[in-house]
C-alpha cells in the first residue's frame, strides 16, 4: 500500500507478533496506522453465542483498521496475527502529515477503503438472501481479485482455511465443507492435495 520507505520518512516502527497475539482490541481508541510487512492478520469479533465473525484479512503491503482512525471512533474489533507477522506501525499524527504530504498516496488510501466498503455491501447482500454455493463463490472470487491469489497450473490457489470462510460468509464449517465438495462435483472448484483452487 504506503512504501515503507515512504513511511520510514515519517517514524514507522516495525514490530513482530506472534501467531495469533492480539495487534489491537475492540473498544479501544486508535493510535497507529497499521501495514502488513509479512504474515496474515484477521479483524474480528464474536456474537453473544461465542461465535467468531471475520471482518476481513490481511496480507502482506495491506493496512487494516483505518477507518476508526479516521474518524477517532474505538476499534468495531480485534486485530489478530494469524501466523506470525510483522507489522508497520505509524503513530496517527505522523500518518495524517504523512496524507496530507503526499496526495497521490491519499487517493491510494482512498480507493482502498472504498474496495473495502464495495466487498462489505456485496457480502451483506450475499449473507441475507444467497444459498451457500453462491456465498462461497462471490467470497472465492473476491479473494482471487482483492488478495491477489496466486495462480499456477490448477487455477488459483483459495487461500481461506474453511473455518475462515465460515466466518466470512456466516457458514458452518461443516457447510463449508459440504458446499466446496459440492462445487467440486459441478467443476467450480478443485480439490488438490486437500486444497482448494478455483
Amino acid at each position: 500500500m504506503i512504501a515503507p520507505e515512504l513511511l520510514e520518512k515519517y517514524g514507522v516502527v516495525k514490530k513482530s507478533f506472534d501467531k495469533n497475539e492480539i495487534i489491537f482490541e475492540e473498544g479501544i481508541f486508535p493510535a497507529n496506522y497499521y501495514q502488513v510487512l509479512s504474515g496474515e492478520v484477521k479483524m474480528s469479533n464474536y456474537n453473544d453465542e461465542g461465535r467468531e465473525f471475520i471482518q476481513g484479512i490481511f496480507y502482506k503491503e495491506q493496512s487494516f483498521g483505518e477507518p476508526p482512525l479516521f474518524l477517532n471512533q474505538k476499534y468495531p474489533a480485534n486485530a489478530i496475527a494469524v501466523d506470525n507477522s510483522e507489522i508497520l506501525l505509524l503513530p496517527k499524527s505522523n500518518f495524517m502529515k504523512l496524507l496530507e504530504e503526499n496526495p497521490k498516496i491519499s487517493i491510494k488510501i482512498i480507493e482502498n477503503l472504498a474496495q473495502r466498503l464495495y466487498y462489505k455491501s456485496v457480502m451483506a447482500a450475499e449473507i441475507s438472501t444467497q444459498e451457500p454455493e453462491h456465498r462461497v463463490l462471490k467470497l472465492i472470487d473476491h479473494g482471487i481479485a482483492y488478495f491477489n491469489f496466486k495462480k499456477d497450473a490448477n487455477g488459483y490457489l483459495i487461500n481461506f482455511t474453511r473455518q475462515q470462510i465460515g466466518d466470512l460468509t456466516g457458514l458452518r464449517v461443516e457447510t463449508v465443507i459440504r458446499t466446496i465438495k459440492n462445487l467440486e462435483k459441478k467443476g467450480e472448484l478443485k480439490i488438490i492435495n486437500r486444497k482448494v483452487y478455483r
